[in-house]
């Protein structure tokens, strides 16, 4: 039985019960600073606390899925995170709302992993991880729009993400042949692509830590620096996620059109610009046009990285690690931008974040191009060692798969030596010596035909 899932949408609701809580950090940070009295700082820290016990979660689960299948400890973590986000809604001191925020965290982690070893593990991880970060882009940004509205403190935000996991949880009884029990040979129990799956990883946990840093603190910007109420900000943030929903769009339509180095190495330098803007603006239009575009080209960037960690490795093990490396990064990323913010300014921070977020496109990059090589398109079939010969890829009468998908990474086509076909003669010439010609003109070697 294929390994492969069936259906992507119980997947994609588990990935966005799981990613949830990262997409509302601005909002928890600003409103446990307010709600409880805690500095920045200090906020930063609950919210790492929070995304670090999510991360660590997917470290330890990573390939430990597959065994048992994947309802059951996806309906573990949802109910952990409903419990615990649920307990850091109520509770109004900062240990209990600690405690139950790293309980919720360890929750987000467990359906994480299940939807991303899932979603890496079907046969377009491209589309699965694209449908999924719609799905949580579309939930925060509506949850955006609506929570300022709704009252503040830190209360309805861990609310909402409970609330979401609970809703999810009907939705793992569908699990069942997503991710089914299957024995897995001996070769297939060692990581593939070792180097490039490491790379990848390291880079990974820099760029969302990076990316995060800025997001954690986005709406102390928006407040301190460009002077924005608490509706107008929210009402940015969820247009930058609208924003993102188009980009994912888009990036559903290019597909692997482009292969995946463009994608991620132009995208992320983008990226890198759009930081230096936001962190430097000073009023509403600089504010909104830099996380707009950043918001835009982040969740692009994303489903492209984790379709090329998918790709390393068919059990979804290096997508896993290099999520969780991820995590890692977006735990470390509040934390990281208060300690920048008040060291540096929020100016200062955004060009040292610009900076790293730069440098890190030139390994995504070479990866990229390493695992996924140039792209196909008619008439780019290479052979290895020759000239390019045509490709009709537009034929009729071809059977289903005989012509690679416009986009498709190119493949290698292995060289095979053919050897010409020789005609006996009688068997009473069998054993006579090349020469020359008889007095009929006729050889009395063996006749061969030639290679046609």
């Amino acid at each position: 039985m294929s390994s492969r899932p069936r259906a992507v949408g119980p997947l994609v609701a588990v990935f966005t019960a799981g990613h949830l809580a990262s997409y509302l950090l601005p909002t928890l940070v600003g409103r446990l600073s307010a709600g409880l009295g805690l500095n920045p700082a200090q906020a930063g820290a609950v919210g790492s606390a929070l995304l670090l016990s999510s991360a660590i979660t997917g470290f330890v689960l990573a390939g430990r899925v597959e065994g048992g299948g994947p309802r059951r400890p996806a309906r573990i973590g949802l109910a952990l995170a409903t419990a615990g986000y649920g307990c850091a809604a109520l509770a109004g001191t900062v240990p209990l709302v600690v405690l139950g925020a790293v309980i919720g965290g360890i929750g987000s982690g467990t359906a994480t992993v299940v939807a991303v070893a899932g979603i890496a593990a079907g046969s377009d991880p491209h589309r699965g991880s694209s449908l999924g970060l719609l799905s949580v882009s579309a939930t925060a940004g509506v949850l955006y729009l609506t929570l300022p509205h709704l009252g503040g403190g830190h209360r309805l935000p861990f609310l909402a993400i409970a609330f979401v996991a609970l809703l999810v949880q009907p939705a793992t009884g569908r699990l069942g042949r997503a991710l089914p029990a299957t024995a897995v040979t001996p070769a297939a129990g060692r990581l593939p692509h070792r180097r490039s799956g490491l790379v990848l990883a390291g880079g990974m946990l820099c760029w969302s830590m990076a990316q995060n840093a800025l997001w954690g603190v986005s709406g102390r910007i928006g407040v301190v620096r460009a002077g924005l109420t608490e509706v107008t900000i929210g009402a940015v943030l969820a247009a930058s996620l609208g924003a993102g929903l188009l980009g994912l769009a888009g990036a559903g339509l290019l597909g692997a059109r482009l292969g995946r180095a463009v994608p991620i190495g132009l995208g992320t330098v983008v990226i890198a610009a759009s930081i230096v803007l936001c962190s430097s603006a000073r009023g509403l239009g600089s504010f909104a046009t830099g996380e707009i575009v950043w918001n835009t080209l982040y969740p692009v960037v994303l489903t492209y990285l984790i379709g090329l960690a998918a790709s390393l490795d068919a059990r979804g093990r290096w997508a896993v690690f290099a999520g969780s490396a991820s995590s890692v990064g977006v735990a470390c990323g509040p934390m990281l931008g208060s300690v920048l913010s008040e060291a540096a300014g929020y100016q200062g921070m955004g060009l040292l974040l610009g900076a790293a977020t730069l440098l890190i496109a030139a390994p995504f990059t070479a990866v990229a191009l390493h695992i996924g090589g140039r792209p196909l398109v008619p008439g780019s079939v290479r052979r290895r060692g020759g000239a390019p010969t045509a490709l009709l890829a537009a034929t009729t009468g071809k059977p289903p798969g005989a012509v690679p998908r416009l986009g498709a990474p190119e493949q290698a086509v292995a060289e095979l030596r053919v050897t010409a076909l020789r005609r006996r003669r009688p068997a009473r010439n069998a054993f006579r010596p090349a020469g020359p010609t008889n007095g009929t003109g006729q050889s009395n070697s063996y006749a061969s035909t030639s290679d046609r």
